[in-house]
């Protein structure tokens, strides 16, 4: 019992709260306990004072604890609250950071592309943004009131014991049953439903259209702004709709509560009232039992299931993830050592690879070497598997099954951060930071010679001062166009060439520049990387064709393997392609290639 209790996300959710902050958890309960412990009070100080006056006795100290209480309930109320919305700030910043620690703590990325942790992550992610329900710092006081008055409730009905044994069972039974009777009506039964989570993912994709820059441009382009909003609307007052339903009060439940807690009270009151009647209940404790039992319908049902659920789930997601997330994305951690590596070969040895989001291999019995300082170009249609051998090198994902070897040695037996030390790298969707051109270019540090250095082999020395922000919102920054941005991403991968690493992979370097442009930068990329292993993967013959081998992917697997002149002369798939794309780009393939000689 006490395992599946701790198995709840209620109670994941309170044990964070200590976490993100002791001191303030510590106050938020001591507060929350005394507040609801004061109904109670209020009760027993009411029935002191009438006794009081009906004996004659003074009225100082009876008067004294009610006033102490009633001023204790206007006080706390607001402090309370105040400690609830900066415990809440502080869990979400804690739950914040644990899964951000959580996210790029794995050594792969498979934990981000996973089905299995899709949901978790989403609830996880967005939680106190206000899209799926109030901001933790705004639910925190929810939660207290709905707590509070559970535990004024509980101790009301204690009181009652005095009166009777069996009538806080009675009332205080008839008032916490109506958690159950009404159990539907607070918890959000349908929230992992496909169609609740597909309302979701609309509502959420609309909003990111309307407020995020990347799609700013067409939007406006195309009139779409009212579309925007329409969609937005609708897939928001789908998701209310169907929250609703899951939510919405029973009749008959309701019913059914108000005859049980009607029947409750007849019953109790009723018997306070014969008792009164026959004498055997004075005036003081008839104020003070009457006003407990009052009090105990504090225990009702009410907005702390529905608060209580909308925190504790995003908490309990964190929670999970925080000890799935390794598991999912971990990858396995040698200790060879990588230094000089490599020396002779990089072989991929039948290596079958699929995705996490997908069943169908995208690498399936993959067998490829080569040889260390060489330059290999890969070529092949979208999907051929070409970015995935990259991600593989650089350990990313760990293959399902072959191996991939260095100088004989397979990969995953090596130390993983002197092996990633050893390999740098321009994916098609590198990262624009938003600091220093200094930081952008080397981001673990470099002397700003090896950097300007680094600038010059891209062609980037005139963008700016190292010092200069990459972002036009600070002050002095700056905005880079897209061939500016790749330049400095070559720029990177240069500098930790002069750094130390030996494997250059090189995914579209140069997709968003024109042919000259191409040509040039491949020209210094060839003569900067001359002494190390290079991988380009392109789309543009034009440049590959310069590489020391070609290798054809088509399904996952080689098909074709050798110099420009060996694959033109052999009239198979590359040479179909090569003279494909000359015949539609044959000026600009020219001009090119003029630089390049």
């Amino acid at each position: 019992m006490l395992d599946a209790l701790r198995g709840r996300q209620e109670w994941r959710f309170f044990a964070v709260l200590p976490q993100a902050d002791r001191l303030l958890a510590v106050a938020w309960w001591t507060v929350l306990v005394l507040r609801g412990l004061l109904p109670a009070f209020f009760a027993i100080a009411m029935g002191a004072l009438v006794g009081a006056v009906q004996r004659g006795d003074g009225l100082a100290v009876p008067l004294s604890w009610v006033g102490l209480v009633f001023v204790l309930l206007q006080v706390l109320a607001p402090l309370h609250q105040a400690i609830s919305a900066n415990l809440g700030s502080r869990t979400a910043a804690w739950l914040y950071d644990q899964l951000s620690r959580a996210c790029v703590g794995p050594a792969g990325m498979g934990h981000l592309e996973s089905p299995e942790l899709t949901h978790d992550l989403t609830m996880a992610r967005d939680f106190d943004l206000g899209i799926s329900g109030p901001p933790l710092s705004v639910s925190m006081d929810f939660i207290a009131s709905g707590l509070v008055e559970m535990v004024g409730g509980l101790a009301s009905a204690a009181v009652l014991a005095a009166f009777a044994w069996w009538a806080p069972l009675v009332l205080g039974g008839a008032w916490l049953a109506t958690h159950w009777l009404l159990r539907e009506s607070g918890v959000w039964k349908d929230r992992n439903t496909d169609e609740v989570r597909e309302a979701q993912r609309h509502a959420d994709y609309t909003y990111k259209l309307a407020v995020e820059p990347p799609a700013a441009k067409e939007i406006r382009l195309f009139g779409l702004s009212g579309w925007i909003v329409e969609r937005f609307r609708q897939s928001r007052r789908q998701l209310f709709e169907l929250r609703w339903e899951a939510t919405r009060l029973r009749e008959r439940p309701v019913v059914g509560s108000l005859v049980l807690v009607l029947a409750a009270n007849l019953v109790v009151f009723g018997s306070m009232a014969l008792a009164a009647s026959a004498g055997e209940l004075p005036l003081e404790q008839l104020v003070t039992f009457a006003s407990a039992a009052i009090s105990t319908s504090m225990i009702a049902f009410g907005g702390l299931s529905w608060a209580l659920d909308g925190a504790a789930a995003p908490a309990a997601a964190v929670v999970r993830l925080r000890d799935s997330m390794e598991r999912v994305g971990g990858l396995q951690r040698g200790t060879g050592s990588a230094s000089g590596m490599p020396a002779r070969e990089i072989r991929f040895r039948d290596v079958r690879f699929a995705y996490p989001t997908t069943e169908e291999p995208v690498l399936e019995g993959f067998d490829l070497v080569i040889p260390a300082g060489s330059s290999l170009a890969i070529v092949g249609q979208n999907g051929a598997g070409k970015t995935t051998l990259a991600k593989l090198l650089c350990r990313l994902y760990e293959p399902q099954a072959g191996a991939i070897e260095i100088d004989g040695v397979d990969l995953a037996s090596l130390e993983l951060d002197g092996w990633r030390r050893r390999v740098t790298a321009v994916f098609q969707d590198f990262i624009r930071f938003e600091l220093s051109l200094r930081e952008n270019v080397a981001p673990d540090g470099a002397p700003d010679d090896v950097i300007r250095a680094a600038l010059a082999e891209a062609g980037a020395e005139q963008l700016g001062e190292l010092d200069t922000i990459l972002a036009r919102g600070y002050a002095g920054g700056t905005e880079l166009s897209g061939g500016q941005w790749q330049r400095v991403a070559l720029a990177r991968t240069l500098c930790a060439v002069r750094q130390g690493a030996g494997v250059v992979l090189l995914d579209e370097p140069t997709a968003q520049l024109d042919v000259r442009g191409e040509a040039e930068i491949f020209k210094r990329i060839l003569a900067a990387t001359r002494h190390v292993t290079t991988i380009l993967i392109s789309h543009r013959f034009s440049t590959v064709r310069h590489a020391d081998r070609i290798c054809v992917l088509e399904h996952g697997r080689v098909v074709e393997l050798g110099t420009h002149d060996e694959l033109m002369a052999a009239r198979g798939r590359y040479c179909t392609m090569f003279e494909l794309q000359a015949s539609r780009f044959e000026d600009e393939a020219e001009e090119g290639l003029d630089v390049l000689e």
